[in-house]
């Protein structure tokens, strides 16, 4: 849905040469045009307008000088630097610009009528005036000459074996006689030259010529190949033309035919076999075409046309026709007029072989003129609801709008055509907000046709609705009329009849004023026309538009542009300078555009594709080349851009990787974009969606959700980006439009969870506005039933640009809750009959089910009329809700409601056989109500209840109540039934003490024996768990005797000394068992000296002070002595193997640097060998597997294996860890013994041990010295930070990079053990010495 717009043109009016020209061709590299006459050659440079060369071929002899010789070819030969020119008397001349040498490389006798060379410009084709064609090389050798005309079919003649032949087919009326009937065949046209044609394929392999039989006297296409050999010859076709041209893409070769009521463009395939046609806009024998020329991409097939003459005195004319094909139609996208005579008759025209959209026309008085169009999509451009978004195809005199707010018609169909008198070169849409569905036509007689929508006097016969309000449908759709059609009036009209599109850039920028630019004929300049509506006496439909101001810009203007909202109009320069045009001021002037820091905007690149959108606040210009590269203002966001639309604050973006990317320009940022473009990972999900391959954009619905794209092939895809649909959601629901929202959100699949969670507070202040708005009791349902926790907006639907004000949050809760009950409550206040089934799922859908409640409001429907006409019956709402709710958990529920009617109600409509649950309720009936509730709570296992009920039967059911409290554990639960002081409270509290003691959890269980009075029970338990002060209050309780208790007490102190606990097992025997001997023995085992000596003095026995205290202070002197010298050795090796470990670590390391070459096996098997290195990936391949395993294990070997984990075998991939492990755990045990050493220097003073004692201090002084002065050599950051850090540089080589990262792998698993690279700390608050011993 695309049409041709002129981007610029280039003149060369009244070229000084003599003679008149007969053809042209083109010197690409050069920029320069070659124009043959019958005085010579001429080159002529367009953009400078000035003539380069002239080389006359008349003084040479090849020309005669009567002016009667013709020049039928002219090629510009690259790889020769020279041009080839063929004459018709039969020269083939080379000549040299440069020096104007000239040279003739060969003659033919007969004459020459064609010369062309393939596209390669390796072979030379020649036809004679003999009827033969020879083929030469491109040094003039001859290859082959063969006659034009041939009998035989060629190399792809078809092959039958009889099937479908024509003589068995059934022919109707026309009787079998049909079948025998010879084709009569037409001679040529009347107008036909019958001079040959030839065509070249693009790739050079095969051409056609098309020629004159001399026996039929008919036309035919023959194909050749490259190596001259006739492949094919074209079925007999009645009025074929001799126009030839074939499509560079290979697959059809155009010409025309003339049938008995029109005529028309017809293909060819290669076989010879016709494929396809379309028809021209004139009548039989009107026009004659010249001849037919594809562009270089195939796109665009030009027809040149000339009128016939049919009248005396008629003003004939020449055309040339752009046609273009999509969805199998071909659509005329420009037609420029020219006289038919004069000078500006069509002497030749040609495409660009580079430029695909640039046309070269060659008029008969030395006018030279060059057109560049390029693609575009005419669409309205209004932002407001009451635009349509109407898109406008030109196809000649008709212009076909689709209207794609109310349908999405594919081309070739339509919505409504407009007919215009002349053929349409260009379509403007007015620039006005509110009216931007009126259109403006400029047609090929620069006439503009103005087409306003609004309320019509009469019906339009020049607009007819298409597709959509045919066969009797009528359509609300309010088609446009003709208000009025405008003839421009300029000063110099001669400028129309030599360039037919003098105006270009049409743009309707208010009511009744106009913009179009006009290029300069005589230099690189610009005009920029102000059109207005000159004022008429007549109220007729015709009117005439004015020059009212006009500005002469210096450069080509090659695009306009206009924004519709802030009125500004951009125009771009050939050169990429964006201007920005001040139409409004009283001084109509030009300026540079500037971006905020005052600089001037330029495009690196010109770009055929402009628009004006607001960036983060600042208006800019957006750009898109033919090449695909994006550019806001001077800066080039993307180089994948296949098409762009903006729309209000959206930026919608096509791309090479097939995808369709909208972004909000409000708060954008070009690196925010070029970031977003530029990676494939996009972060938020509404930017990006994929689209199909090819897809451009035609359309954005404003106001809505729609985006139109059209694929390559021509048809169209309506999708909804999930950012298009977001934001209008966001904007309904601002509005408080939950009707709108809620509708699009159903049909796109978005959660409904949105409406609550955009904001909160506003949706449950407006909840009856949402109940009454959607008024549906299914969608209500809908909208309950998809409600859930999440909020969405941070999860599903976060906001493109995040903000720093949040909307604020509803109260605090169970979202779901909330908005139950709100809307809820709105429902009943409302009409509580006509939305029942909302409110009944609003009390299931909460976060704890009402599901009570729910059957006692349908069990109250049951016995009372519906009064309401929109009441809901009983029957409808019980079974709306098993819809809702399982059958069977409803059934349970109304059983636990202890309500037998409800639970037949229900039963009723479940699947349950009567022979089940009646026999079962008849039973519950007879039952006694408390047993009665029991028995239910019981079945349906609600057995906190159930113990409830069944303690108020009576004493007789207590035993049925204990093994049930003992069945399901519930011993706390039954405890708060009964009264402490009764018999069935000590009966579950015995049951309650012996569960916990079968659990192991001896404690607790004798404390409830306890309370219960059970001693006995309490006293076993107690000494189970080791609480001897416990087990001695009970014993107290019990009354025991004196022997009793003294064994009690030595059983206890047993049980604390296997703990460790030598002081209290000490007290024990002391107290109870009146052993103070063995007490002391107990306490010096403990290294309590000094409460060994208070006893030892309490009872007056100091000989055991020599027997047995001083031999244990003096073994205990030695042992800690051992123990110190044992530490600090274990500390002096471990320190030193580390220091060992780092060094080799580094060591490796610098030479990994030096060794370049070193492999990475090789790498691996060093640091194994020297820094116990291990990579990343075996090590976590060998510890991350055992661990899974070893996590089912039993904590013992859960120890173990963390004990292999850091290994101190040298070697080990964890050596380093293993050993800043055990050092720091015998730091911590030095500190541990501070308190133990303090106390033995005491008793080693007070028995005058003061050698021992200061030989110990020492010792344990030396010990925490050494520690503390290790302390920052061993445990530093730095090796860690240069081991975790790769090392970069212009001096680092591919493998130490990988060395580096290798190590940092390698160190990753010592983060997990983070709390080893932590220095033990030593507190030297501590006061541990006896200055006594100094």
């Amino acid at each position: 849905m695309r049409n041709l717009k002129l981007l610029r043109t280039l003149e060369f009016r009244d070229i000084q040469a003599p003679g008149k020209p007969q053809c042209f061709s083109l010197r690409t590299e050069q920029g320069t045009v070659l124009i043959g006459s019958e005085r010579g050659l001429l080159e002529v440079d367009p953009a400078t307008r000035e003539v380069r060369h002239e080389v006359p071929l008349v003084a040479e002899g090849f020309l005669p000088e009567d002016g009667s010789g013709c020049v039928v070819g002219i090629q510009d030969l690259l790889d020769q630097e020279s041009v080839c020119v063929a004459t018709a008397s039969g020269d083939v001349i080379l000549c040299n610009l440069s020096t104007h040498q000239l040279e003739c490389v060969g003659s033919v006798a007969s004459g020459i009528s064609v010369m062309s060379w393939s596209p390669d410009q390796e072979l030379l084709l020649l036809a004679t005036g003999q009827q033969t064609l020879i083929m030469m090389t491109k040094d003039f050798e001859p290859i082959m000459e063969q006659q034009i005309h041939q009998d035989d079919f060629g190399e792809s003649k078809f092959i039958t074996v009889g099937w479908g032949q024509k003589e068995t087919q059934f022919h109707g009326s026309e009787g079998r006689q049909a079948a025998f009937q010879m084709p009569m065949l037409e001679p040529a046209l009347p107008w036909d030259d019958h001079r040959p044609r030839v065509t070249w394929r693009g790739d050079g392999q095969c051409f056609a010529v098309s020629v004159v039989c001399p026996e039929t006297g008919a036309r035919k296409v023959r194909v050749w190949n490259r190596e001259f050999a006739l492949q094919s010859t074209s079925e007999p076709v009645a009025g074929l033309g001799p126009a030839l041209a074939w499509k560079p893409s290979g697959s059809l070769i155009a010409s025309t035919q003339d049938k008995p009521n029109q005529q028309d463009v017809v293909f060819f395939e290669k076989n010879g076999l016709l494929h396809g046609h379309f028809p021209l806009p004139f009548m039989k024998d009107e026009v004659k075409v010249n001849d037919l020329l594809w562009n270089a991409d195939s796109t665009v097939l030009a027809v040149w046309l000339e009128d016939l003459q049919r009248e005396e005195n008629s003003a004939l004319k020449t055309y040339v026709q752009l046609w273009t094909v999509g969805n199998y139609h071909w659509y005329l996208k420009q037609c420029l007029p020219f006289s038919a005579c004069g000078k500006s008759k069509i002497v030749s025209l040609m495409w660009d072989p580079v430029t695909p959209y640039r046309l070269h026309v060659l008029c008969q008085g030395w006018h030279y003129l060059c057109y560049d169009w390029h693609w575009t999509t005419d669409r309205s451009v209004g932002d407001s609801s009451s635009d349509m978004a109407n898109v406008a195809v030109i196809d000649g005199h008709r212009v076909l709008v689709t209207v794609f707010r109310q349908s999405v018609v594919p081309p070739p169909l339509y919505t409504y055509r407009l007919l215009l008198p002349q053929p349409a070169n260009q379509v403007a849409f007015s620039a006005h907000p509110l009216k931007s569905n009126d259109l403006a036509v400029l047609d090929a007689s620069n006439q503009i046709s103005v087409y306003k929508c609004g309320d019509s006097p009469s019906a339009d016969p020049t607009v007819k609705v298409g597709a959509v309000g045919e066969n009797g449908f009528t359509v609300s759709l309010g088609t446009p009329h003709l208000e009025k059609r405008y003839e421009i009036q300029f000063e110099n009209s001669e400028d129309q009849e030599v360039n037919p599109l003098k105006l270009s850039f049409l743009t309707w920028i208010q009511e009744d004023v106009f913009l179009a630019v006009s290029h300069s004929q005589a230099s690189a300049q610009s005009v920029i026309y102000h059109l207005t509506v000159a004022s008429s006496e007549t109220d007729d439909e015709h009117g005439r538009l004015t020059v009212s101001s006009s500005v002469t810009v210096d450069g080509v203007i090659i695009s306009l542009c206009c924004n519709s909202k802030t009125k500004s109009v951009a125009l771009q320069l050939a050169g990429g300078q964006i201007l920005k045009y001040l139409w409004e001021s009283p001084s109509v002037a030009v300026e540079p555009w500037k971006k905020s820091g005052g600089f001037p905007v330029r495009f690196p690149y010109p770009c055929t594709q402009t628009e004006l959108a607001m960036v983060g606040g600042e208006e800019c210009v957006l750009g898109l080349t033919d090449r695909c590269r994006f550019f806001i203002n001077d800066n080039e966001v993307a180089s994948n851009i296949t098409s762009f639309a903006v729309y209000d604050e959206f930026l919608l973006l096509t791309t090479h990787s097939h995808t369709c990317q909208c972004f909000c320009l409000r708060d954008a940022s070009f690196k925010t974009l070029q970031a977003s473009l530029s990676s494939s990972d996009v972060p938020n999900g509404e930017i990006l969606r994929k689209v199909e391959r090819g897809s451009r954009i035609v359309t954005v619905v404003p106001q809505d959700t729609k985006l139109v794209l059209q694929m390559p092939r021509g048809n169209l895809e309506v999708v909804h980006h999930r950012a298009l649909v977001l934001a209008q959601i966001r904007k309904w629901l601002d509005k408080l439009m939950f009707k709108e929202a809620f509708e699009c959100m159903r049909k796109l699949r978005i959660n409904l969870n949105l409406i609550h969670d955009h904001n909160p507070k506003v949706f449950l202040e407006n909840v009856e506005d949402f109940i009454k708005q959607i008024d549906s009791v299914n969608h209500i349902n809908l909208f309950f039933t998809e409600l859930k926790e999440e909020d969405v907006t941070k999860t599903m639907y976060p906001p493109p640009v995040p903000g720093p004000a949040q909307p604020p949050r509803g109260p605090q809760g169970r979202k779901v809750d909330l908005v139950c009950d709100a809307m809820r409550a709105a429902m009943e206040s409302i009409n509580p009959h006509k939305y029942l089934l909302s409110i009944l799922t609003s009390h299931v859908k909460k976060s704890t089910p009402e599901l009570e409640v729910v059957l006692q409001k349908i069990h109250e429907l049951q016995g009372s009329a519906p009064l309401d006409p929109d009441a809901v019956s009983a029957e409808e709402a019980l079974k709306y809700l098993l819809l809702l709710v399982d059958v069977n958990e409803l059934y349970d529920h109304s059983l636990g409601t202890y309500d037998f009617d409800l639970v037949l109600m229900v039963a009723e409509k479940s699947q349950k056989d009567p022979k089940e649950y009646l026999p079962f309720l008849n039973t519950l009936k007879k039952m006694e109500t408390n047993y009665q509730r029991f028995t239910i709570d019981k079945y349906l296992k609600r057995y906190e209840k159930a113990i409830g009920h069944l303690s108020k039967c009576g004493p007789e059911y207590f035993p049925e109540c204990l093994n049930l409290i003992k069945d399901k554990n519930l011993y706390n639960e039954a405890l708060n039934l009964y009264p402490p002081n009764s018999q069935q409270y000590k009966d579950i509290s015995i049951a309650y003490g012996e569960h916990l003691i079968q659990e192991h959890r001896y404690e607790p269980g004798g404390l409830v024996f306890a309370r219960c009075g059970a001693h006995e029970k309490a006293l076993d338990a107690f000494l189970a768990a080791g609480s001897w002060q416990q087990a001695l209050c009970v014993a107290a309780q019990l009354s025991l005797s004196q022997d009793q208790l003294a064994g009690l007490g030595r059983v206890l102190a047993g049980k604390l000394v296997e703990q460790r606990k030598h002081s209290e097992a000490a007290t024990v025997l002391e107290q109870y068992a009146q052993d103070y001997e063995e007490a002391v023995l107990l306490l010096l085992d403990g290294a309590a000296w000094e409460e060994a000596l208070r006893l030892v003095y309490k009872y007056n026995r100091l000989d055991i002070i020599e027997t047995n205290i001083k031999p244990s202070i003096l073994e205990a002197q030695k042992n800690y002595m051992a123990l110190l010298d044992s530490q600090t050795t274990t500390f002096s090796r471990h320190k030193k193997r580390l220091l060992v470990v780092r060094e080799l670590k580094e060591q490796a390391q610098q030479r990994v640097h030096l060794d370049d070459e070193v492999a990475r096996g090789r790498e691996s098997d060093l640091f194994s060998e020297t820094s116990s290195v291990m990579s990343g990936s075996d090590m976590s391949g060998k510890y991350s597997h055992s661990n899974s395993r070893i996590s089912a294990r039993s904590s013992k070997n859960r120890r173990k294996a963390e004990r292999k984990k850091h290994s101190l075998k040298e070697g080990s991939p964890m050596e380093e860890l293993a050993l800043l492990e055990a050092l720091g755990e015998v730091v911590q045990g030095a500190e541990k013994l501070k308190d133990e050493i303090r106390c033995i220097l005491k008793v080693l003073f007070l028995f005058e041990f003061d050698e021992q004692g200061r030989e110990l201090q020492k010792a344990f002084e030396d010990t925490l010295q050494l520690m503390e002065s290790s302390l920052p050599e061993i445990w530093t950051l730095s090796h860690q930070q240069h081991s975790a850090t790769p090392v970069l540089g212009p001096k680092s080589t591919a493998n130490s990079i990988m060395a580096s990262y290798q190590q940092q792998k390698t160190s990753a698993p010592a983060f997990v053990d983070a709390e080893l690279f932590v220095p033990p700390k030593i507190n030297k608050r501590t006061q541990w010495k006896l200055s006594l011993l100094e």
